[in-house]
């Protein structure tokens, strides 16, 4: 019995006739070219998507895009093997019509266009929104750190930079007095290193205590804890039990298909008083208020949840089991208060106060504990209180103290009228956080090979994420409804929207 064999590389039928028939129905490359071809780029703020009269005529961005959607489908990242896949890739060499261009026009293109690539994330989430994919009652919120293209090495904090300058400052002092035993040797030959390299050694020594006093010095002067040289805005955060300089990348995730509705990069090494904000752009992006928001224990910031509630949410966050004191409108709507939260307050912008957990106002005080905080209390008040709100041995003497940089939180509300609640996470709702938030991110870092950052400063490395995520809710897309079905789907809606 004869092995089962190939055709002969030399007859002229080896291929089809057309590149198409490698492309069944069933691709998702047919789903990538549908779905791209339906933008408006105009829009979305993509450059060079206009062509000019003169010079060379630019590659078409839905080209582009195409090719990087389908990159990040299939685990390729980088530019110059997304440049090798145009001339080798039968579907890549379908998707782009046999155009292949260069690795530089590729980086580019990515790096020009983070605003426009995080609308086209949009636009899908938009498209799935109106396809019924989203269940908009239950959405889980959750950050994952990704590292960041620069090095520990490369990280300097201030006693890191402390620690170094005097270190450097022995190494001189020691580098001196050889310099000192060298002089006094008459014999070349027992010198170990001649006046000349111990000089030099000194003079590189003393460049580089520079450069660290200048870190320090810029670090003083912006009042920053940290300084990345690769990418300055990355930052030094526990991730996976270790330090690494990364970014912190908030997602929140729809429980119905475990879609990704919407994301943010940001530089914080926690995740507190990050609840509200995203919260407020998935109301938006899913156009709906009374939706539940479930969180783990870094979002346990009582003015955070309280912010929450006033926009309309319903915040189930780990480690929550206390009174909070809500802001309010009107006088009805007003509760009594009668507990207090565990030391937790909440910020009033438009009277400049802030209320304590029993509903005292607290008043900004005529000092600054540290630079870039405020401090508010009440002596009078604390003083009259039952409560003993706070733990050491002056419990009377309240103090709340807020970063000057939060001083911006709205709060729309000129009386001062609160609303007693109680925050405590429902159990049902709670149990389904870890499969909810964590199945994207273990998706992206270890499927699509999205645990690092390839681009630097926020605003690209949001680019790049958005791509990511793109791709990461196009494949659950097409797990769920099918490519044909997905296409069918796509078109009608398309042509309805329009």
């Amino acid at each position: 019995m004869e092995f089962i064999n190939g055709e002969d590389r030399e007859q002229q039928t080896l291929f089809p006739e057309t590149i198409n028939e490698y492309v069944n129905e069933n691709n998702t490359v047919r789903i990538i070219d549908a779905f791209v071809n339906s933008l408006d780029l105009a829009s979305m703020n993509f450059k060079r998507w206009e062509t000019k009269k003169t010079g060379r005529p630019p590659y078409d961005p839905k080209d582009i895009l195409k090719l990087y959607i389908y990159g990040y489908m299939n685990r390729i990242r980088s530019s110059r093997r997304l440049e090798a896949e145009s001339k080798r890739n039968l579907e890549v060499l379908w998707l782009l019509r046999k155009l292949s261009p260069d690795h530089k026009t590729i980086a580019d293109f990515r790096k020009d266009n983070s605003n426009a690539l995080k609308n086209v994330f949009r636009s899908f989430v938009k498209l799935c929104v109106r396809l019924d994919l989203y269940g908009k009652e239950l959405a889980a919120i959750d950050g994952s750190k990704f590292k960041a293209v620069n090095s520990k090495d490369r990280n300097f904090t201030k006693d890191k930079l402390k620690d170094r300058i005097e270190r450097i400052d022995k190494k001189i002092e020691e580098y001196l007095a050889e310099l000192d035993k060298t002089d006094s040797q008459e014999d070349i030959a027992e010198k170990e290193k001649t006046t000349q390299e111990i000089n030099q050694i000194i003079k590189d020594l003393k460049e580089r205590k520079n450069n660290y006093q200048k870190y320090s010095d810029e670090l003083e002067e912006t009042g920053e804890t940290q300084k990345s040289l690769t990418d300055p805005e990355s930052r030094l955060m526990l991730s996976n039990g270790k330090m690494d300089v990364c970014y912190n990348v908030q997602t929140a995730v729809d429980a119905k298909n475990k879609l990704i509705i919407e994301f943010e990069v940001t530089d914080r090494a926690n995740d507190l008083n990050q609840l509200t904000p995203i919260t407020k752009k998935v109301q938006d992006i899913l156009e709906t208020q009374t939706i539940a928001i479930t969180a783990d224990a870094g979002y346990a910031s009582a003015s955070d949840i309280a912010a929450a509630i006033q926009i309309g949410a319903q915040p189930h966050v780990s480690g929550t089991d206390y009174q909070i004191c809500v802001p309010v409108k009107t006088e009805e709507e007003q509760t009594e208060i009668t507990s207090y939260t565990n030391g937790r307050c909440v910020y009033l912008k438009d009277r400049n106060i802030a209320v304590c957990p029993m509903g005292k106002a607290l008043y900004p005080g005529s000092y600054k504990k540290k630079k870039g905080q405020a401090v508010f209390y009440n002596n009078a008040a604390c003083k009259a209180c039952s409560c003993r709100c706070t733990k050491g041995k002056n419990a009377f003497l309240y103090q709340f103290v807020m970063k000057e940089k939060d001083f911006n939180k709205e709060y729309n509300d000129k009386e001062l009228f609160l609303k007693q609640v109680h925050v405590k996470p429902e159990r049902e709702l709670y149990k389904h956080r870890k499969s909810l938030s964590e199945h994207p991110f273990g998706t992206v870092k270890r499927v699509m090979d999205g645990g690092y950052c390839l681009t630097k400063g926020i605003m690209k490395t949001t680019g790049e994420f958005a791509l990511i995520f793109l791709a990461y809710n196009l494949k659950r897309a097409i797990n769920i409804l099918g490519v044909k079905k997905l296409m069918e789907k796509m078109e009608i809606t398309v042509y309805c929207h329009c």
